[in-house]
């Protein structure tokens, strides 16, 4: 199935998502989203936000796509739970010890590896499988090839960037490709 899942840095964002056919959305909240300069959403409007989409039959993926201190775990896990008890479809993630944990709290909600991990090859997409993962999103540097052989070689689903990439790097490492962008200026 193909579905056109559409980023939404604000509620404009969104409601013009929605509004323009989009299956689904994806956003961050103030806190753990790799998305940093987006406008994002705070907990009133993450709320909001999920019934908007909800309401006119379009799914909601929260992005907690950043790695996770310690000292941030139960932060996290409590923005995760907000979000799962608001009704968000799916949650991104990146970092395996807070997937693992979710996976066990909330069994019935899909998680999704992010670009963030870097997934590229089959491998990858197997291990995120084993772990429990419902999807994985797949790193953009990948061909149309290597993308069908994961995809009839695996049972997740498989998630793919077909526009917008604004790294110039490789999928998941932003930071680094941020870093070069600014430096070459």
């Amino acid at each position: 199935m193909i579905e056109l899942l559409a980023p939404a840095g604000n509620f404009e964002c969104l409601k013009a998502a929605v509004q323009n056919g989009a299956n689904s959305v994806y956003f961050g909240s103030n806190y753990f989203s790799a998305r940093a300069f987006a406008s994002n959403f705070n907990d009133e409007n993450l709320k909001k936000a999920i019934e908007y989409a909800k309401i006119r039959g379009v799914k909601t993926y929260l992005t907690l796509n950043t790695l996770i201190k310690d000292s941030e775990f139960d932060e996290a896990i409590l923005l995760a739970s907000k979000a799962y008890e608001y009704g968000i479809d799916a949650i991104l993630v990146q970092d395996l010890g807070l997937a693992r944990k979710l996976i066990k709290l909330f069994p019935d909600l899909p998680i999704h590896g992010s670009t963030q991990m870097t997934v590229h090859n089959l491998n990858g997409a197997l291990e995120l499988q084993e772990l429990g993962f419902k999807r994985v999103v797949l790193a953009r540097e990948l061909s149309l090839d290597e993308i069908t052989y994961i995809t009839k070689n695996t049972n997740i689903e498989i998630e793919c960037f077909v526009h917008g990439a604004l790294c110039i790097s490789y999928s998941g490492q932003c930071l680094f490709s941020s870093m070069l962008r600014w430096s070459f200026w």
